[in-house]
């Protein structure tokens, strides 16, 4: 489906791919992975046409569709909705053609053609995407105008998503996604029926979603059959025979550099030494595949205190005069691991202010340590940081009075140490950015840290050294985040924010996963339970379930019944007998009520699932 025949691309003087050669099998779903800076979007940006490489070329069958989202985020007046259904250039063509067209003959090509793109099942289809991603029915109809570049982006993958390219390219589709878009992604890549290539550093979605690797390295690319964790395993394999066979080789280069050595001098073996060191000078060296550079990440430990550290007693917390969270009881002790849960808008972030004392609670009541410290990480600190300064000036000037060798060492403890410690932040990966941030927060050892988003910009790699970390750290941790392995390896305690309050999640990430996307599980209150709402919500749920199965097999029995008319109507030959004698004037009457019923299921079919979503 998709060859990479050579690609060598060179940028700024530097060369990012170098030779890159691979050949990706038809269908297939292909994770493209590497460090930070190897080149990843580069290698997209070649297969999606929008950079001319050096050498070689990325090569498809003629005619395939390739999707990709672009840099700059839609915007304007038209809803996500409209914006999703006009991603479907082909059809709204031809809708717009059905509607202007006069000539019999070319509206039955288009008919026929729009029957073949199944094109009126599309709101529908349009529809479920949206949601999935988080969009709500009146979030659909709002302008994009309104929304932040985040919920754009999500429109924008949603109309990719929609248009079903032949090859999907996504280039770190989850950072704009919340834990349960993610999820839903997820769901919904596996069933793609085209090939995808998807640029990811999230373990599980890789795991889950991914059947092959492909591996940049030093401009190079190597493909693996399998997810994240059989492509680790099977480098770990290569890595131990490539350092046994360089521990041979090298085995090999001391003799006969002690030949040569020894016998050079002497004209009985001048001859034998002579061709020995031709034999040194032939001899290719086995390139050992260097481990990466090492990601530093070290929290200082805080001292001290007595539990607990943050109390909240029925507090209500929002924004001008407005709650936006109630009813929030909550105890934080000096080794919870807490991480939020929720989608996007639910109010993690807020919670997340309210407990770094950025925001006071509104009613209620909320107590906390006096000798408390917090450090907060959000993406806002990683964008707000000056290009032009270094990480030194940086730190030398929020850890005023301290030593040079205290901010050195607190510096050291992410990294940043030599070179590094005086490089411009302007020339810093994202990763090292984020890396810088964390340093600056937690520079007087907080007691509890709480970390909005910190993975964003950072490669596997790095995640892992921050997993490790957090481990190691003996503060509290509160945690928003979509990298599932991140949750399930740091958190013990898991918040549900949603319904305008947040309660604990009595159960496992993988409890959550099956209560977001299949409705297997309830989040419960570790409080006395109301087993009557419970019974009553238990019924509301299976209620919505059938009527929403019901609407689906009516739909689809309509939108057979409106096809049957429209072969009737534009190939008479084909036609079901029923609809055979009709007239052409009858067979559109019947077109238009069958339309309108169509219509009105698929009208009752979104109010119910987002009835049963709210349920």
């Amino acid at each position: 489906m998709l060859n990479l025949n050579g690609i060598t691309v060179r940028l700024g003087g530097r060369t990012i791919l170098n030779g890159a050669t691979a050949a990706l099998p038809p269908g297939s779903r292909v994770g493209l992975i590497g460090r930070n800076g190897a080149g990843k979007s580069t290698m997209v940006r070649v297969i999606a046409g929008q950079l001319e490489p050096d050498e070689g070329s990325a090569d498809m069958p003629r005619g395939a569709r390739i999707g990709y989202i672009a840099q700059e985020a839609p915007h304007g007046t038209a809803t996500p909705f409209e914006t999703v259904l006009a991603a479907d250039v082909e059809r709204a063509t031809l809708m717009h053609a059905s509607e202007t067209e006069t000539d019999p003959e070319k509206l039955g090509d288009i008919y026929e053609r729009l029957i073949a793109i199944d094109a009126y099942a599309a709101p529908m289809r349009a529809a479920q995407i949206l949601i999935g991603l988080g969009f709500d029915e009146e979030m659909q109809a709002r302008p994009l105008d309104s929304f932040s570049g985040g919920w754009k982006m999500r429109v924008a993958l949603a109309a990719l998503l929609f248009s079903k390219p032949d090859l999907l390219l996504l280039d770190e589709p989850s950072n704009h996604l919340d834990l349960e878009a993610v999820m839903w992604l997820e769901d919904f890549l596996k069933g793609y029926p085209a090939t995808i290539v998807v640029v990811s550093h999230e373990r599980d979605f890789l795991n889950n979603v991914v059947d092959h690797i492909l591996h940049l390295q030093d401009g190079k690319v190597t493909l693996y059959a399998g997810g994240y964790d059989s492509f680790e395993r099977q480098r770990a394999e290569r890595m131990a025979q490539l350092a046994a066979a360089k521990a041979n080789q090298d085995a090999q280069r001391a003799k006969l550099q002690d030949y040569v050595a020894r016998n050079s001098a002497r004209a009985s073996t001048a001859k034998q030494a002579q061709s020995r060191a031709k034999m040194l000078a032939k001899m290719q060296p086995i390139a050992e595949m260097a481990n990466d550079p090492t990601l530093s990440f070290a929290f200082p430990d805080p001292s001290e205190l007595r539990p607990p550290l943050i109390t909240l007693d029925m507090a209500s917390v929002g924004y001008d005069e407005v709650p936006i969270l109630k009813r929030l009881n909550l105890r934080l002790d000096p080794d919870d691991r807490i991480a939020l849960l929720g989608r996007n808008g639910n109010g993690k972030t807020t919670l997340a202010r309210l407990l770094a004392a950025q925001l006071a609670p509104m009613d209620g009541g909320m107590s906390a340590t006096s000798k408390m410290k917090v450090g907060y990480f959000t993406q806002y600190q990683v964008e707000e940081l000056d290009a032009d300064d270094t990480p030194l000036e940086h730190m030398t000037r929020i850890m005023k009075g301290a030593t040079p060798s205290a901010v050195r060492a607190q510096l050291g403890r992410f990294g940043f140490s030599g070179d590094k410690a005086t490089t411009r932040v302007g020339k810093l990966s994202g990763g090292e950015r984020a890396r810088l941030a964390l340093a600056l927060i937690t520079r007087d050892a907080p007691h509890l840290l709480i970390l909005d988003e910190p993975t964003n910009h950072l490669d596997v790699d790095a995640r892992e050294a921050l997993v490790q970390a957090l481990n190691d750290y003996s503060g509290a941790v509160v945690l928003v985040s979509h990298d599932r392995h991140m949750l399930e390896l740091t958190a013990d305690r898991l918040v549900l924010v949603d319904g305008g309050t947040a309660r604990e999640f009595d159960g496992s990430i993988d409890d959550y996963i099956a209560f977001v996307l299949k409705g297997e599980a309830k989040p419960a209150a570790k409080a006395k339970k109301d087993r009557k709402a419970e019974a009553a919500a238990r019924d509301r749920e299976a209620t919505l379930r059938k009527e929403i199965r019901q609407l689906e097999e009516e739909t689809a029995r309509l939108t057979r019944e409106r096809n049957a008319i429209d072969r009737a109507m534009f190939d008479p030959a084909s036609a079901e007998a029923r609809f055979a004698t009709l007239s052409m004037g009858e067979l559109s009457r019947r077109r238009a009520e069958a339309q309108a019923r169509v219509e009105a299921a698929e009208a009752k079919w979104l109010e119910a699932s987002e009835a049963l979503e709210a349920a």
